[in-house]
Protein backbone atom coordinates (compact mmCIF):
# COMPACT_ATOMS: atom_id res chain seq x y z
CA UNK A 1 0.00 0.00 0.00
CA UNK A 2 1.32 3.43 -0.96
CA UNK A 3 1.96 6.16 1.57
CA UNK A 4 -0.44 8.98 0.71
CA UNK A 5 -0.97 12.59 1.73
CA UNK A 6 -4.34 14.30 1.74
CA UNK A 7 -4.49 17.63 -0.06
CA UNK A 8 -7.35 20.09 -0.51
CA UNK A 9 -8.44 22.43 -3.24
CA UNK A 10 -11.04 25.20 -3.37
CA UNK A 11 -12.95 24.98 -6.67
CA UNK A 12 -15.81 26.76 -8.40
CA UNK A 13 -18.78 25.10 -10.11
CA UNK A 14 -17.13 24.93 -13.55
CA UNK A 15 -14.05 23.19 -12.17
CA UNK A 16 -16.17 20.83 -10.06
CA UNK A 17 -18.19 19.88 -13.14
CA UNK A 18 -14.98 18.98 -15.00
CA UNK A 19 -13.74 16.93 -12.02
CA UNK A 20 -17.07 15.09 -11.99
CA UNK A 21 -16.81 14.49 -15.75
CA UNK A 22 -13.45 12.77 -15.11
CA UNK A 23 -15.21 10.29 -12.84
CA UNK A 24 -13.80 12.13 -9.81
CA UNK A 25 -10.27 11.04 -10.77
CA UNK A 26 -8.51 14.16 -12.04
CA UNK A 27 -8.30 17.91 -12.22
CA UNK A 28 -8.84 19.69 -15.55
CA UNK A 29 -5.96 21.32 -17.41
CA UNK A 30 -5.09 24.82 -16.34
CA UNK A 31 -6.13 27.80 -18.46
CA UNK A 32 -3.37 29.70 -20.27
CA UNK A 33 -3.43 32.45 -17.63
CA UNK A 34 -3.04 29.83 -14.85
CA UNK A 35 0.58 28.61 -14.92
CA UNK A 36 0.37 26.88 -11.53
CA UNK A 37 -1.96 24.31 -9.98
CA UNK A 38 -1.91 24.89 -6.24
CA UNK A 39 -3.44 22.30 -3.92
CA UNK A 40 -3.38 23.41 -0.29
CA UNK A 41 -2.14 21.43 2.70
CA UNK A 42 -5.01 21.93 5.11
CA UNK A 43 -8.76 22.03 4.90
CA UNK A 44 -9.13 25.24 6.92
CA UNK A 45 -7.18 27.19 4.32
CA UNK A 46 -9.21 25.65 1.47
CA UNK A 47 -12.42 26.59 3.30
CA UNK A 48 -11.19 30.15 3.74
CA UNK A 49 -10.46 30.52 0.01
CA UNK A 50 -13.71 28.90 -1.05
CA UNK A 51 -15.90 30.86 1.36
CA UNK A 52 -14.15 34.24 1.18
CA UNK A 53 -13.07 34.36 -2.48
CA UNK A 54 -15.03 31.86 -4.59
CA UNK A 55 -18.47 32.58 -3.13
CA UNK A 56 -18.31 36.37 -3.67
CA UNK A 57 -16.91 35.92 -7.18
CA UNK A 58 -18.81 32.82 -8.43
CA UNK A 59 -21.76 32.59 -6.04
CA UNK A 60 -20.69 29.12 -4.91
CA UNK A 61 -17.49 27.47 -3.73
CA UNK A 62 -16.52 23.91 -2.95
CA UNK A 63 -13.66 22.25 -1.11
CA UNK A 64 -12.40 18.96 -2.45
CA UNK A 65 -10.07 16.49 -0.76
CA UNK A 66 -7.86 13.94 -2.47
CA UNK A 67 -4.94 11.66 -1.67
CA UNK A 68 -1.66 11.73 -3.59
CA UNK A 69 1.39 9.46 -3.41
CA UNK A 70 3.57 11.03 -0.73
CA UNK A 71 6.90 10.15 -2.39
CA UNK A 72 5.76 11.84 -5.62
CA UNK A 73 4.89 15.04 -3.73
CA UNK A 74 8.49 15.36 -2.52
CA UNK A 75 9.48 17.15 -5.73
CA UNK A 76 7.20 20.11 -4.94
CA UNK A 77 8.24 22.53 -2.25
CA UNK A 78 5.72 23.94 0.20
CA UNK A 79 4.99 27.62 -0.45
CA UNK A 80 3.64 29.76 2.37
CA UNK A 81 1.58 32.60 0.91
CA UNK A 82 0.37 34.45 3.99
CA UNK A 83 -0.63 33.32 7.44
CA UNK A 84 1.15 30.39 9.02
CA UNK A 85 -1.49 27.92 7.78
CA UNK A 86 -1.53 29.26 4.18
CA UNK A 87 0.62 26.47 2.78
CA UNK A 88 0.35 25.35 -0.84
CA UNK A 89 2.17 23.09 -3.24
CA UNK A 90 2.96 24.77 -6.54
CA UNK A 91 2.62 22.30 -9.39
CA UNK A 92 3.56 23.70 -12.81
CA UNK A 93 0.57 23.52 -15.16
CA UNK A 94 2.49 21.34 -17.62
CA UNK A 95 2.89 18.70 -14.88
CA UNK A 96 -0.80 18.50 -13.95
CA UNK A 97 -1.44 15.45 -16.15
CA UNK A 98 1.33 13.55 -14.39
CA UNK A 99 0.13 14.85 -11.00
CA UNK A 100 -3.36 13.48 -11.74
CA UNK A 101 -1.86 10.03 -12.34
CA UNK A 102 -0.62 10.02 -8.73
CA UNK A 103 -4.03 10.70 -7.19
CA UNK A 104 -5.13 7.66 -5.20
CA UNK A 105 -8.85 6.98 -5.05
CA UNK A 106 -11.50 9.58 -5.79
CA UNK A 107 -11.60 13.33 -5.40
CA UNK A 108 -14.35 14.09 -2.88
CA UNK A 109 -16.30 17.20 -1.96
CA UNK A 110 -15.94 17.99 1.74
CA UNK A 111 -17.64 21.42 1.92
CA UNK A 112 -20.03 23.61 -0.07
CA UNK A 113 -20.56 27.33 0.38
CA UNK A 114 -23.21 29.42 -1.34
CA UNK A 115 -24.00 33.12 -1.49
CA UNK A 116 -26.75 34.04 0.94
CA UNK A 117 -29.99 35.03 -0.77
Amino acid sequence: MLDTTYLYRPVNQAELDLIEASGWHSFPPRLPEQPIFYPVLNEDYAIQISRDWNVPYYGVGYVVRFAVDTPYLGQFSVQNVGDRHHDELWVPAEQLGEFNQHIQGLIEVTATFKRQQ
